[in-house]
């Protein structure tokens, strides 16, 4: 009995110290974006502002706009973060990133583009898709993971977006629902379009997250990976953010 107790006492003693191991946290309390880069296709960057503790973002464009950190030497890791949608512009979606390589990347995104098959007509429709892809000019091909018919986030909730990825397999959650199950990227490199496009390996890479034809609310970013250094905002702020953002996703 003795024993057992000394290793619960143990385990409740290191477990809050387990947390922040090999784990990047950004609140966004700090009023800044040190850190941060933006990518984006053309025509200019998106609006980002810190507004009361919470990242407020806009595009008005119908191209991805992405906010990434992290570097080269991120490898097994999962990133997630909370995200309210406010108001819809046009034909845009919300967008989660792994491995990102200066302007290559692999993402998960949930949004409603305008579809063509053959010779019928154009159709709009609400989709989730990841795949691996880049943002330089002609676009490049995209490796897909998956892509399939899928609500839109709903304006006004908040929502959680987790992507994992261990070697070249992919794993996405939407609301704590496993969307896609552990997924391998296959890049057939005998086809001529992937072996032109200089296709990579997307072995390592950051993360980001981002939008198009957007308003809205980013916060909580998390990335937790023995590859990844600790650091971003541990404070008493930060949990007590944490967990009034989960309360919040409980009225789903």
């Amino acid at each position: 009995m003795l024993v057992k107790f000394l290793i619960t006492v143990t385990v409740l003693f290191l477990s809050p110290l387990s947390v922040f191991a090999g784990t990047f946290l950004e609140t966004f309390d700090d009023k800044a974006l040190e850190g941060w880069q933006q990518i984006w296709v053309d025509k200019g960057p998106a609006v980002w502002e810190i507004v009361d503790d919470e990242l407020h973002a806009e595009s008005r464009e119908a191209y991805i706009h992405l906010l990434t950190t992290g570097d080269t030497t991120w490898e097994n890791y999962t990133m997630e973060f909370d995200v309210k949608p406010l108001k819809k512009h046009g034909i845009g979606g919300i967008s989660i990133a792994v491995r990102v390589d200066r302007t290559w990347f692999v993402s998960c995104n949930i949004s409603d583009p305008v579809i063509i098959r053959g010779d019928d007509p154009p159709v709009q429709e609400e989709r989730i898709s990841c795949g691996a892809t880049g943002l330089h000019r002609p676009l490049p091909p995209r490796a897909i993971l998956i892509d399939e018919l899928h609500p839109l986030l709903r304006l006004n909730r908040w929502a959680h977006l987790k992507l994992s990825v261990e070697g070249n397999i992919f794993t996405f959650w939407l609301n704590g629902e496993q969307i896609m199950a552990p997924t391998k990227l296959l890049i057939f490199r005998q086809i001529e379009v992937f072996a032109n496009a200089n296709f990579p390996d997307f072995q390592t890479g950051g993360v980001g997250f981002g939008l198009w034809n957007y308003t809205a609310i980013f916060d909580n970013i998390t990335v937790t990976g023995d590859s990844v250094p600790n650091g971003g905002d541990f404070d008493v702020t930060s949990q007590g953010k944490l967990a009034t953002t989960w309360g919040n996703l409980k009225e789903f």
